[in-house]
Formats: structure tokens, C-alpha cells, sequence
């Protein structure tokens, strides 16, 4: 059974134990996943009072609004959490490539296919 919840804060996120979550961006339209990245908090108030994407940058140890630099911000067109609500999933409008090597995803390396798998 599915519920839509009405959230303007944070409040009923889980976040683990390093205080993150991971979010999935996924791609309004077309449902390709564009990227992971991963929020505290206040990266994911500000995405919910913005309705751009914000994350918290573990490299930088600082606030990231995607596109501040290149432009190529994600507009939310919806939010939904996991299960035991310790994941994002962020469905959104793209502005240019999601990728900072100019890729339309950050999904692009192939590793191998699947030992096993059966044809589709």
C-alpha cells in the first residue's frame, strides 16, 4: 500500500549513523538515474524549502547546491523515501548534464554484463 505524505521538513528522515543519507536522482521523464549523492539534514530542508537540489559534500565537508558552478541544477518535481525512510529517491528536471565530465548521467562506465543473466 503506498501513502503520500505532505513533508515541508526533514524531521521524519532517518539519517545514519554519520548523520548522511544517500539520494537518488532520478530523472522526471525518462527515469534514467542521473546520480547519488547524499544529504544531512539541512542539504535536504533546503531541497524540500527550495525545490532545487542541495547535498552535503563529504569530500569538501560543506553544503553543495548542484549548479551553483556550472548551471546545471536539478529542479524537484517530487521526493519519496524508502521503506524505513533512510533513502531518497529525487525525481527531477535536469538543467544540462548531471555529470561534471559533461555525461547526461554519472552512470556511463559499463562494467561487464551479468555471468548467467538471460536475455530480455
Amino acid at each position: 500500500m503506498s501513502e503520500t505524505v505532505t513533508a515541508t521538513d526533514a524531521s521524519q528522515l532517518q539519517f545514519k549513523d554519520n548523520g548522511l543519507l544517500p539520494a537518488v536522482i532520478q530523472h522526471f521523464e525518462t527515469n534514467a538515474v542521473l546520480m547519488v549523492g547524499y544529504m544531512n539534514p539541512e542539504s535536504a530542508q533546503k531541497t524540500l524549502e527550495t525545490g532545487t537540489v542541495w547535498f552535503w559534500s563529504r569530500s569538501r565537508r560543506e553544503l553543495w547546491h548542484k549548479g551553483d558552478t556550472s548551471g546545471n541544477f536539478f529542479y524537484v518535481r517530487e521526493v519519496r523515501t524508502d521503506c524505513d525512510s533512510d533513502v531518497l529517491l529525487v525525481k527531477v528536471d535536469p538543467v544540462g548534464p548531471a555529470c561534471h565530465t559533461g555525461e547526461a548521467s554519472c552512470f556511463f562506465n559499463v562494467l561487464s554484463a551479468v555471468a548467467g543473466a538471460s536475455p530480455a
